[in-house]
């Protein structure tokens, strides 16, 4: 079994614009006399790689923490897409896909509203992508609050440079974060026929 990481650096990976910047402060350093090392952190909640819980688009949605980890595992399927999915994309392509879907398009590959629409109609558990957000930047809205009205949770910022297209098992857990409307995450694809 291969593993292969699909997330971005969390202090190195641009942020979206207006997004807080991630830093690390070095509090203890054993190169200055300390006994130990001893760093702290601060970042938004939607840096680098990220999973979107429905809080961060429906008021009374629910938060990371409120959400089964069991969202956040399982059989996944990789689909090379371009430029903005549309809903009949997704007729097209689902019965040939796992409930778990990522979108790989070099961080150009966005949903329609009527793409996220049909996902949630086909029963996907969990939406992802290797672009910034899942919904093209002058539409974003609308693709976020039909996947999160229907809690399919929405991992955003992946990097897909390396997988090829095709079925793995997905890991991507968010952090503990109580009354989080996200996260970051550790995402993970594991390829079993290696």
């Amino acid at each position: 079994m291969k593993v292969i990481d699909i997330s971005r650096e969390l202090f190195s990976t641009p942020v979206y614009p207006g997004d807080p910047v991630p830093r690390r402060e070095l509090v203890r350093r054993m190169e200055l006399g300390d006994s130990y090392n001893l760093s702290g952190f601060y970042t938004g909640c939607h840096s680098a790689t990220h999973v979107d819980a429905p809080r961060h688009f429906i008021d009374d949605g629910k938060t990371v923490d409120e959400m089964e980890l069991s969202r956040f595992v399982g059989r996944c399927t990789v689909v090379a897409a371009q430029g903005i999915v549309t809903g009949a994309d997704i007729d097209r392509i689902m019965p040939y896909c796992e409930k778990m879907l990522l979108f790989k398009g070099e961080g150009e590959a966005f949903l329609s509203t009527s793409a996220a629409f049909a996902l949630a109609s086909a029963g996907v558990t969990l939406v992802g992508t290797d672009a910034w957000s899942i919904g093209a930047p002058h539409a974003e809205e609308g693709p976020h609050v039909e996947l999160l009205s229907a809690e399919i949770p929405i991992l955003e910022g992946l990097d897909l440079s390396q997988v090829e297209e095709g079925t793995y098992t997905l890991l991507a857990f968010p952090l503990f974060l109580k009354g989080a409307e996200a996260s970051p995450v550790r995402a993970v694809l594991l390829d079993e026929l290696d």
